[in-house]
């Protein structure tokens, strides 16, 4: 009997529910995420021109340039902005991964530095490392038999 009134009462609601602009915020998403990778492509840019870097070494100054930006802007309250208003825009760039971890670490400082901030902070990059490295070692794998094979 409950199954059938839930099922009643979520058909009901369905009709009052606003529906969900799904082509204005996968909009929203490519363009916000386009721009902060089109940014990060002015940085490399940058760092190629005016400095001793070369097409191989100049990815990681870039990529900790965007994630020092992005926490900056985390704890000045503006990237939680640009999340609301871009969605997985501006979550699935090397910057929403800073944002996430900032956003732990100001949001548990004041239960201490390690129990609090370190603590929480490495909750979701713990995971994110977990499955990266997990990920890289299967697809090593692979590739290695993959070319023993040939």
């Amino acid at each position: 009997m409950s199954n059938k009134l839930k099922d009643n009462y979520q058909k009901n609601i369905k009709t009052f529910q606003p529906k969900a602009p799904l082509f204005m915020n996968c909009f929203k998403a490519f363009m916000v995420g386009g721009l902060i990778c089109t940014f990060g492509q002015g940085i490399q840019n940058f760092y190629l021109t005016f400095f001793n870097f070369t097409e191989k070494t100049v990815g990681n100054p870039t990529v900790a340039t965007l994630i020092l930006i992005a926490s900056l802007l985390t704890g000045l309250g503006v990237y939680d902005k640009l999340g609301q208003f871009a969605g997985a825009g501006s979550a699935v760039p090397v910057t929403g991964f800073a944002n996430s971890m900032t956003s732990a670490a100001l949001e548990y400082k004041s239960e201490g530095i390690v129990l609090g901030t370190a603590t929480n902070m490495f909750k979701l990059a713990g995971s994110v490392l977990v499955f990266g490295v997990v990920a890289t070692y299967v697809v090593g794998t692979l590739r290695y038999l993959f070319h023993l094979a040939l």
